[in-house]
């Protein structure tokens, strides 16, 4: 039972590994709105999967949901970050990816308050904590499709340029944005002569070894810190 209890909360790790690996490819040949509503999907599966595990007396719909959770979290993660970044006009970016960071804690914090005993956390409403994961998703995917493309993706990846312009004024209003769009252009311009590094390129780089070791330590004593006994 420990073994099981300890794969069942780890496996979310796993999957988010495996989610965010595969990340770049799906941007770059799909396009991030496009990922955004896939994954939502796929979190709402997961949630489906997991709020049913009781009914069906399955622990192993459980690990299945968290394993799937934990992809769609991995995906989530970079994804929202460059949407929202390249979505929001120049002097609001910061704030808008700044805000990424503020419903993560947010939503941890809903969720360890909805996992009392005396409100969700119960004997009989667990289920309901499990699948509630799949609300946010199911907003999303409902008020996505009403949002245009990344309009850097439209102009870098695939060309269109009055698609660009057209998700620009429907993002930032009407107006003169030709400063933006040529922003655009010279990024195209300097990735074309930058070579795009795999993640073991990456590992084996020495000009960026520093830059790991302290990622790596950070990420690694924060799982130190002591949150999960609290």
């Amino acid at each position: 039972l420990l073994f099981l209890w300890s794969i069942t909360v780890s496996i979310f790790g796993i999957g988010g590994l495996l989610g965010s690996s595969g990340s770049r490819y799906l941007t770059v040949k799909f396009g991030k709105k496009k990922c955004l509503l896939c994954n939502n999907v796929l979190m709402i599966v997961a949630a489906s999967i997991m709020g049913c595990s009781k009914i069906s007396q399955s622990f192993e719909m459980i690990l299945i949901g968290r394993f799937m959770c934990g992809v769609s979290a991995g995906l989530c993660v970079p994804l929202h970050h460059q949407y929202v970044g390249e979505i929001s006009p120049k002097k609001l970016r910061g704030f808008a990816n700044s805000t990424s960071s503020f419903f993560w804690s947010l939503g941890k914090a809903i969720g360890q308050i909805s996992g009392q005993r005396e409100l969700l956390g119960s004997q009989s409403l667990w289920p309901m904590l499990m699948a509630s994961c799949g609300l946010p998703a199911l907003v999303q995917l409902v008020t996505l499709p009403f949002f245009p493309e990344s309009p850097p993706y439209l102009l870098m990846h695939k060309g269109d340029q009055e698609g660009c312009k057209k998700a620009i004024r429907q993002l930032w209003g009407e107006g003169q944005h030709q400063a933006e769009i040529d922003d655009i252009v010279k990024e195209k311009a300097t990735m074309k002569n930058t070579k795009i590094l795999s993640v073991l390129e990456l590992v084996k780089e020495p000009a960026f070894r520093w830059q790991l070791y302290m990622i790596v330590i950070l990420t690694a004593t924060i799982q130190l810190c002591g949150i999960n006994a609290v």
